[in-house]
């Protein structure tokens, strides 16, 4: 929907007098914290309206009663000068090869910013010669003036074409934003360089242009401004590019988990089985869902016995065994047999798309610090465009000639145009970021690196975070004068074959890292009981492999095994050779190597570890055991993680939550600060501000370091940019400095801030005062700590 057009009629029930409703828009046409509160305050003034409008995301979130309808808040936002429109639903594709219709928004964006992109360049290319030629007096040839003009008239009117649009639009409206300022600011100094070239006598062969810090209004020769006509927009896009880089992704997550959700599902009717579109579903519909695929929806297992993952929703480190009568979850994945589920909750009544929910709101929040900034922005261009009209004013009012006046007009615009401003953060971040890259951390924004700075407790998720994340075998223990561990291994590997549960593929996989170049014979006879174990015939040999029951009469040291298995959290699996218990294989997850010196490094850094796992007490108490970790919350579901985190920031803490999972994107997005690991899932990741690439936990430590250290540069940036313009604007206003050296002044600024920030890019890791340690090296494992 474009700006002044109104929008379809709304329903009826859409007027109707009720209680307050909450209703999303899609902003269009949002480039600055002054639009942004620009909207607020438009919607604002209607009675009973309450918006909060989230720039990265481009989405407003409006409390209204009913009786302001959809439409009347439309049509206020348009009044302000930007387009609004209800999110478009997710189309259900009939197939998954279905392409995405060309106006889809998604698409809509990729186009928008490879305009961009290519607008950047081209004015960089074109700006280039005219900044040198203008600030390098002794390169300025014969007509080098009539060159930087041709050069610099696409640039000021193609290049900044969005800052004239936006200004205009603005302008229609009544309102100023930092558009207006660069618009303003590129017309003036271009326009003033036309008239000197052409009846200014600038424009004369061998001409030359000097710097100046005073305006040279009475020597005969106008003097050109193309350098800021080209340098305004050219800075401005380039510092805009590297913001919009540093938001990208913001609704990774959200796109992460919809992706989760299954896209069809087979259904059994009288007429047969036939696969429909999810959200055809409904409650009380049988469904199938085979070895591999995804449970389409929240139900009751009716028929069918089998194995669930349920890592990416629950965290369950281990498969859960499902049978008539068990619960299924929506997005768990079918590690065994055939299931017949029936539907107990469909679309926004799903486990799945709470969580969804949960993210959502937690991303449409505001900081303090991003409020503040919007009530600075909403102040500095009026105040800007005061003052340069008071300049013109008074000196022409003075008696002074009009080239200075204007002049001293356009300096001030020039020169408060906040290119050191903008760019004090981005390039910090930019270079901040390219460091913590070649140390495998990923840090999304300036506001991560700012809330990560001040964290003081961490929430820690056990599976894929603290542990690997995979089945594996953690101990192999045999009868003592049976069968030896490494034949027990592979005679239960080859049972193993035939069952597709994880537990199985675990051993098969121990057998195959243990045992190599042994190909394992083919099981006979095998059977499985679910829930049970399976059995089989291996090499004439009746081979069980079980979990223990009770555990009378086993012989030593198998009962110890076993225990000791149960007390780690991991499954014990008993192995019975011809009606003989001949050994115990511990399956679980295994913590990473560098576990212990993580946390011992966050302690060290005076951050409180928590630790939050979907899993079972005695596996959690294991895990925080071998950590030193005392404060323990097992068997937390998604919500129960983000009521944990909003529990600990009503106490007054900075959490940060450090997870993996779908089931860990909710309190990621409503903690302080979410940090995901890079091996963990794109909903984890999208919700995340930080991402940890290398598979080393020490890596938050070296984090929050990086932080520390950049949050340093970022503040002696903007003390600068700040300084810079309340010295130069003064100076500006009085007639003591001339656009060409506001110019100057503000390249000069721009590159000390960028040089200042390219410090971080010699950053090492480490602790203070002690030795740099190298990215990548492998830490001694703590001694007691498991494989």
């Amino acid at each position: 929907m474009t700006a002044g057009t109104r929008p379809e009629p709304p329903s009826p029930h859409l007027a109707e007098p009720g209680p307050p409703r909450t209703t999303t828009l899609t902003i269009g046409g949002m480039t600055c914290a002054a639009c942004v509160g620009r909207v607020e305050k438009k919607l604002g003034r209607l009675d009973g309206v309450a918006a909060s409008v989230n720039l990265a995301t481009g989405r407003a979130t409006v409390s209204h009663p009913a009786a302001v309808s959809v439409a009347d808040l439309v049509t206020t936002v348009e009044a302000a000068g930007f387009t609004a429109r209800l999110p478009e639903p997710a189309p259900a594709p009939e197939a998954d090869d279905q392409p995405a219709p060309a106006g889809r928004p998604d698409r809509q964006e990729d186009d928008g910013a490879r305009a961009e992109r290519h607008r950047l360049l081209v004015t960089t290319l074109l700006s280039l010669p005219v900044l040198v030629l203008s600030m390098v007096p002794g390169w300025q040839f014969r007509d080098w003036q009539w060159l930087c003009f041709v050069l610099a008239a696409p640039v000021a009117v193609w290049g900044a074409a969005p800052f004239h649009a936006r200004a205009l639009r603005g302008l229609r409206h009544g309102a100023a934003t930092m558009d207006t300022l660069v618009s303003l600011g590129v017309v003036a100094s271009f326009t003033w360089s036309a008239y000197a070239l052409f009846f200014g006598g600038a424009g004369a062969p061998g001409m030359t242009m000097p710097f100046s810090l005073l305006p040279a209004a009475g020597d005969g020769t106008a003097h050109l401004y193309l350098e800021a006509a080209v340098g305004v927009p050219l800075f401005v896009l380039a510092g805009r590019r590297m913001e919009a880089r540093a938001r990208r992704g913001t609704g990774a997550a959200l796109r992460a988990l919809a992706e989760l959700a299954a896209k069809d599902v087979a259904v059994r009717t009288a007429d047969g089985e036939r696969r429909i579109a999810v959200d055809r579903l409904r409650v009380g519909d049988r469904f199938l869902v085979r070895p591999g695929e995804r449970v389409a929806t929240d139900g009751t297992v009716v028929d069918g016995s089998s194995a669930l993952d349920l890592s990416l929703i629950s965290g369950e480190s281990r498969p859960v065994e499902v049978g008539p009568g068990a619960t299924a979850v929506g997005g768990a994945v079918n590690s065994g047999g055939l299931l017949e589920v029936r539907a107990d909750a469909v679309g926004a009544d799903t486990q799945l798309a709470r969580i969804t929910r949960l993210v959502e709101d937690a991303q449409t929040g505001k900081t303090k610090v991003q409020r503040l900034a919007d009530a600075v922005a909403a102040v500095f261009v009026p105040a800007v465009l005061t003052v340069s009209v008071s300049v013109l004013g008074f000196w022409l009012g003075a008696g002074a000639a009009p080239q200075a006046a204007v002049t001293a007009a356009v300096a001030v615009l020039v020169v408060a145009c906040p290119c050191a401003l903008g760019l004090a953060t981005p390039t910090a971040l930019l270079a901040a970021t390219g460091r913590g890259a070649q140390l495998g951390i990923l840090v999304r924004g300036p506001e991560a690196l700012e809330r990560l700075r001040r964290i003081d407790t961490v929430v820690l998720d056990k599976t894929g975070t603290l542990t690997t994340g995979r089945m594996g075998v953690t101990a192999l223990t045999a009868r003592t004068g049976g069968l030896d561990a490494a034949e027990a291994l592979r005679l239960a590997a080859v049972v193993e074959q035939g069952s597709e549960h994880p537990l199985a593929r675990a051993i098969g996989a121990s057998a195959a890292e243990r045992l190599p170049g042994q190909p394992l014979p083919p099981v006979t006879d095998f059977g499985a009981t679910p829930g049970y174990g399976v059995h089989g015939t291996a090499d004439r040999h009746r081979v069980e492999v079980i979990r223990p029951g009770d555990l009378t009469g086993l012989p030593a040291p198998l009962p110890d095994a076993v225990h000791t298995a149960e007390t780690a959290g991991h499954t014990a699996v008993l192995v019975v050779v011809d009606g003989t218990p001949e050994a115990v294989i511990a399956v679980g997850d295994a913590l990473r190597p560098d576990s212990y010196r993580a946390v011992d490094h966050l302690r060290r850094l005076g951050l409180r570890p928590v630790l939050a796992t979907g899993d079972r007490a005695a596996t959690a108490r294991a895990v925080a055991g071998h950590l030193a970790i005392t404060e323990i919350h097992a068997g937390a579901r998604p919500e129960d993680k983000a009521a944990l985190v909003t529990t600990l920031k009503e106490q007054g803490g900075r959490v940060a939550v450090v997870g993996d999972g779908v089931n860990d994107a909710a309190a990621l997005a409503l903690a302080d600060l979410g940090i995901a690991m890079g091996s963990g899932t794109d909903a984890a990741i999208g919700a995340a501000d930080v991402t940890l690439v290398r598979e080393d936990l020490q890596a938050i430590a070296d984090a929050v370091r990086l932080a520390r250290r950049t949050l340093g540069t970022i503040r002696t940036n903007l003390v600068w940019a700040f300084g810079y313009n309340l010295v130069t604007v003064p100076l500006a206003a009085v007639g003591l400095l001339s656009p060409m050296f506001a110019a100057a002044a503000m390249s000069a600024s721009s590159l000390l801030v960028v040089g200042n920030s390219l410090r971080l890019r010699g950053w090492r890791p480490g602790g203070p005062g002690g030795p740099a340690r190298r990215p990548h090296s492998r830490p001694t494992r703590p001694r007691g700590e498991t494989s």
